[in-house]
């Protein structure tokens, strides 16, 4: 089969997630993504921790299928490499710090005279211009500065979402903006500059709670892992210890979950409770009760009234649940890609395409491929011994 992207050569000047997490998704739909790394320790993100047979859980997430090239790019032999390899690129994705990949020539601007049809991504905290340009970006902090935090916890206290979520929104942007820029250079024959900034990436996710907030109203208040508006939605406690997440939409659905799941049909027309206006309203007195029902029930026996009555719900799975999960496995979504400590676990991309697979290759090891792509640019065995003693590569 054909993949989408083969024949694509994606050059990554990559660290972190943003940009990796960018660049394996074009690596999943065939591109040949080459990953610039610093001699020696290469991605920093290697180092973040050793869970998976000794090697970072963020880096195996996000740099499968990839060749990895070492050079430090401060010598000019080594930029003088990856500029020879830009010339036969059709995308270059960078997320270093602002500024410098211009100070090494690298911009859209200096590329594009002589690469007119080389796409060049800049992915970044705050974007290539405004006030913000050159304030550091973390994580968290453009968390913070998009608002997330600030609908995300309990009343008392803000709390972070526990994932990267600005940097995978960045790099899905980065992804999708990419792929746009492909279909239109093969209408125009000419590449793009795209600017990502994780601000606005995170800031667009955020648009129910802008507009909820709109002119000044109220934003909605931070509930933990209940609906702000909508009741009852959220985790509720079974007689075991369990939690299950359940939702309700309409007064349809309100009428049932009193009839089937709570055994009180009555409950329905309390005027406490007959609009989602007033069960938000008075949302602790309805959570009373449908905790000591629950308290009656373990977690298996909610969830079949649950599902006997219609009512959307879900286990609150731990990561090893997960891990298990029936219905991930019944789709047979967990493959098997090699990485430098052995065979891992992974998770196919989301979506069945029934033209093609996805390509699930090995995470590489820092400098794996870097004589190998040298050799292709026609270095020989004396070029790359003297780049390697100058410790260029």
């Amino acid at each position: 089969m054909t993949r989408p992207l083969e024949g694509i050569t994606v050059v990554s000047l990559e660290h972190a997630i943003a940009a990796p997490f960018c660049t394996r998704q074009l690596a999943d739909l065939g591109a040949r993504v080459i990953k610039v790394e610093r001699p020696g320790p290469g991605d920093f993100a290697r180092a973040y921790d050793s869970r998976v047979k000794g090697q970072a859980s963020h880096f195996v997430w996000t740099n499968r299928s990839k060749e990895s090239l070492t050079l430090d790019l401060k010598q000019p032999a080594a930029l003088a490499a990856l500029k020879e390899l830009l010339a036969k690129a059709d995308v270059l994705v960078q997320n270093l710090a602002p500024g410098a990949a211009a100070r090494m020539g690298l911009s859209y601007e200096a590329l594009s005279k002589a690469h007119p049809q080389l796409i060049v991504c800049d992915i970044s905290g705050y974007g290539d211009d405004g006030p913000y340009r050159d304030k550091k970006a973390y994580d968290l902090l453009i968390q913070s500065e998009a608002g997330l935090l600030s609908v995300t916890g309990t009343p008392d206290e803000p709390s972070k979402a526990g994932n990267s979520m600005a940097d995978i929104a960045a790099g899905m942007y980065a992804y999708t903006n990419i792929l746009s820029a492909l279909l239109l250079r093969g209408k125009t024959g000419q590449g793009s500059h795209i600017d990502v900034s994780m601000l606005e990436s995170l800031a667009e996710w955020m648009g129910y709670p802008l507009y909820y907030a709109f002119e000044g109203a109220p934003p909605p208040p931070r509930t933990a892992a209940s609906h702000a508006s909508i009741y009852p939605y959220g985790p509720f406690q079974a007689g075991d210890g369990g939690t299950v997440m359940l939702g309700l939409q309409n007064e349809r659905e309100w009428k049932v979950f009193c009839e089937v799941v709570l055994k009180e049909a009555g409950l329905a027309t309390d005027p406490r409770f007959d609009s989602n206006a007033r069960r938000n309203e008075h949302r602790e007195a309805l959570k009373a009760i449908i905790l000591a029902t629950f308290a009656r029930l373990n977690t298996a026996e909610v969830v079949a009234r649950l599902d006997e009555a219609q009512i959307a719900n879900a286990r609150m799975n731990s990561m090893a649940e997960v891990w298990a999960h029936p219905q991930l496995a019944a789709r047979e979504r967990w493959q098997t890609v090699g990485s430098p400590a052995g065979d891992i676990p992974a998770l196919l991309p989301p979506g069945r395409n029934n033209s093609f697979d996805y390509r699930m290759d090995a995470v590489p090891a820092v400098g794996q491929h870097t004589a190998a792509i040298l050799r292709e640019l026609g270095r020989g065995d004396e070029a790359m011994a003297q780049l390697r003693a100058a410790r260029a590569i």
